[in-house]
């Protein structure tokens, strides 16, 4: 928002949410009709095209997003190094306000106007003539708008509301409030109009007009340099011709330069180039890519998760619990992701942070969570991750963290339901033992790997109310399970299992084993879960129950009648930089469009870290020479002071 918000600043249909498409419901059917109704002679193939030009448009900018992302994320040719938070995310969120808006003035234009109906394809002189209007009036009026723009008056009003971006992504191109968008939409008209008014347009004049202003504008607001220095050597009249990411940045920077919209050409006639751009544009274009310090390395969970990622739907990743029912709409999308997903054989970086002194990054193995669950995928994905840690070695690396589950796969676990009748998986043996198999095979490894189990540990023996003196442990015995277990009864609380597997198993890892109870009753008020509990268990949990859960699965379902808390999970310190979209947990569920009933959701809040990748940071604060892999469980007390000391905060239990 502006700082003293103008005459329409809001966009008409703001109050609508996500229901502002339906606005163009009644163009798109009409216009669908008559194609479908009328002689060939009469259709008007410029009409019917308008939506699929839209979702064009929308296509367009969300691959140059996603791009952007993934470039600024590696950090080659970066420009601008300031972080982005949820505040600027959550600002940009309405980019596709303006395609709404094009979308409407396009159809009413088309039915109006005679000559904007039954327009050829292609007319090379409406081409031209739309190219010289352009490079003339457009670049002109704009600049001498666009310094107008900055005048106290007008930019208090409306255009700080763009300028509130100091790192500009391809979206904030777009972020400005609606009558600054009139002004655009009647500036860029001219050349559309003239042709249509002289008999010269053509539908690849119009769209093809308009993916242009899309492609530059994208591309300025990129924050990465892409184009190379050798162009403007081959041919130096080009740099008054067209302006590049770097130039663009500067204007975000400094704010009284650089006012051209694409062409260069009027900064320097009235003396308003900025006097480092050319050398932001040589420092950018030699920008290495970043050497992480620790790398958290994680892998996506469902289908539609690809959308929840950082390189994905930023308003999507920024607020994951919202419903956002038109993904269906997306399936074409979602399967052609998860083909290419498949066929990708690498990791790829999903986001970068930074804190105090250390460069973050996030790495994401392309597999699904299904494929975790199958035996002949343990060999492939144990090399994606044997892989990433070579290279997280030859990047210099501290710390590798493994996340959800790049440490062990599931032992028995409950899929869906299908007519009535549950279809199961069984595999339990592990993925890679915790961790343990890479340091086997790499003993001398400068990079440290860790599994987290330490710091999971003791946020689960945090969470649990004092004056606690009994709880139930319910699910697959790992590591972290057996270490709370033996944790609780040093502490002299009681631990109580239901199968007298489970109790001899613990009774082995257990030091005060007159504490471990073995017990058919389930009433006990506090559940530490993992993954393996079953539906029918969690329904057996007497009203009011705690459910915490020791896992990065949450349980499958939740009774309304009983609590339950997040996964092992610390919230960040505001000093961690740059952390603009949730993180994902793995879910307890295999198809979650097959399963209807209320689940816990898939992401963890804003600005919450799970215990496994929190661990990976403190561990290269603190600068710890040793692995956390195996069997092996750390200082749990020290883990947890340290995690505490740098800023990382406990998740409150439910009342």
């Amino acid at each position: 928002m502006a700082t003293k918000p103008g005459f329409l600043t809001d966009w008409p249909w703001k109050g609508l949410g996500s229901f502002k498409y339906a606005i163009l419901g009644p163009w798109v059917a009409q216009s669908m009709y008559w194609f479908a109704v009328k002689p060939e002679s009469e259709r008007d193939l410029m009409n019917l095209l308008i939506l699929p030009f839209l979702l064009w448009r929308m296509l367009h900018n969300q691959l140059w997003i996603s791009f952007s992302r993934h470039r600024t994320a590696k950090g080659n040719n970066r420009i601008v190094d300031k972080s982005i938070e949820f505040e600027q995310v959550d600002r940009e969120s309405n980019w596709d306000d303006q395609i709404l808006l094009n979308g409407i003035l396009l159809y009413v234009f088309s039915m109006a106007s005679p000559g904007a109906a039954y327009l050829p394809i292609w007319r090379t002189k409406g081409v031209v003539i739309m190219a010289l209007l352009h490079v003339g009036p457009v670049e002109f009026l704009y600049y001498w708008l666009h310094r107008a723009l900055h005048h106290h008056y007008l930019y208090s009003r409306y255009h700080s509301h763009h300028h509130s971006s100091i790192v500009t992504e391809p979206i904030t191109s777009v972020i400005h409030p609606f009558a600054e968008h009139i002004s655009y939409f009647l500036l860029f008209a001219i050349p559309m109009l003239t042709t249509v008014f002289t008999g010269t347009a053509s539908i690849a004049s119009i769209f093809g007009y308009v993916t242009y202003i899309d492609l530059m504008n994208n591309m300025g607001h990129c924050n990465f340099e892409l184009i190379p220095r050798w162009l403007f050597s081959v041919f130096p009249p080009l740099k008054y011709l067209m302006y590049t990411p770097s130039y663009h940045s500067l204007h975000h920077t400094q704010f009284r330069t650089n006012y051209s919209l694409f062409m260069p050409i009027y900064d320097y006639i009235y003396g308003t180039m900025d006097k480092s751009t050319d050398a932001l544009h040589e420092t950018a274009l030699e920008r290495k890519e970043d050497a992480p310090d620790v790398v958290h390395l994680t892998h996506l969970t469902t289908p539609d998760s690809i959308y929840h990622l950082r390189l994905g739907l930023a308003s999507i990743a920024s607020n994951p619990h919202l419903p956002r029912c038109y993904l269906w709409l997306l399936w074409p999308v979602t399967l052609w992701s998860m083909i290419m997903t498949c066929l990708y054989g690498h990791t790829f970086i999903e986001a970068r942070n930074s804190f105090k002194n250390l460069r973050l990054q996030t790495w994401a193995i392309p597999r699904y969570k299904t494929h975790y669950l199958f035996k002949w995928q343990r060999k492939a994905i144990n090399g994606l991750i044997e892989e990433a840690i070579i290279e997280a070695e030859a990047a210099g690396s501290k710390v590798l963290s493994l996340g959800l589950l790049n440490q062990a796969s599931l032992c028995s676990f409950n899929l869906f339901q299908w007519f009535g009748m549950y279809i199961y998986t069984f595999f339990g043996e592990e993925l890679n033992r915790n961790g343990e198999l890479y340091i086997q095979k790499y003993p001398d490894l400068k990079v440290k790997v860790v599994n987290g189990s330490s710091l999971a540990v003791a946020i689960v023996l945090n969470t649990i109310p004092k004056g606690t003196t009994q709880v139930l442990l319910r699910g697959k015995l790992s590591k972290v399970a057996c270490s709370i277990a033996s944790a609780l009864c040093q502490k002299g609380i009681q631990v109580v299992t239901l199968y007298k597997d489970e109790y001899e198993k613990l009774k082995l890892s257990t030091m005060s084993a007159s504490t471990l109870l073995h017990s058919r009753g389930d009433a006990r008020k506090i559940w530490l879960v993992g993954d393996g509990m079953s539906t029918e268990e969690q329904q057996k949990a007497p009203k009011g129950t705690l459910f915490i859960p020791y896992s990065p699965l949450p349980p499958k379902q939740i009774r309304k009648d009983c609590f339950y808390h997040c996964t092992p999970a610390m919230s960040a310190p505001m000093s961690l930089q740059n952390l603009h979209s949730c993180e994902v947990r793995a879910t307890s569920s295999l198809f979650l469009w097959i399963e209807s009933r209320s689940m816990l959701q898939n992401w963890l809040p804003r600005r919450v870290m799970s215990a496994w990748r929190v661990a990976g940071i403190i561990h290269a604060l603190e600068g710890w020479n040793e692995h956390e892999c195996g069997d092996t469980v750390s200082n749990i007390e020290k883990v947890w002071q340290a995690s505490l000391k740098h800023g990382f905060r406990p998740l409150l239990t439910p009342n």
